[in-house]
């Protein structure tokens, strides 16, 4: 079990998440990973920000925490610069990892109730705060 920071980047009705196509199956993820040995859930949500986005981001408030394999916490931010695809990452330079597609993609926050976004909780909570 590893504790997770994830960032929930929103911008014109649109969320960023990553598009995974892993053994014959798409879903889509929020940007995140693993919490370092010297990390805060906060300092997490940014590093993987910059590796799986590319992007820079001001982290603001947690609105969703959910324990699933460990603790996941799920940031609301803000990008401070940088271009979202841009980002380098494990996930994009070894090849040999065999977990399948990593692709960065804005998707609409209506979709988010239609998607296989995981966690659905997770997806659930924004999809709701936002429309609400």
């Amino acid at each position: 079990m590893r504790n997770r920071g994830s960032i929930i980047l929103i911008e014109k009705g649109k969320v960023a998440l990553i598009k995974r196509i892993r053994e014959g199956v798409t879903y889509y993820v929020f940007p995140g990973g693993g919490i370092e040995e010297d990390e805060t859930p906060e300092t997490a949500a940014k590093r993987e920000a910059f590796e799986e986005l590319g992007v820079k981001v001001h982290v603001k408030d947690c609105i969703v925490k959910l324990n699933f394999n460990g603790t996941q916490y799920f940031f609301l931010g803000e990008i401070t610069d940088g271009v979202i695809g841009t980002g380098n990452g494990e996930e994009y330079s070894n090849s040999d990892r065999g977990r399948g597609t990593y692709e960065p993609v804005w998707v609409k926050i209506e979709a988010l109730s239609t998607l296989d976004v995981r966690p659905k909780e997770a997806a659930d909570k924004i999809y709701f705060l936002i429309k609400s």
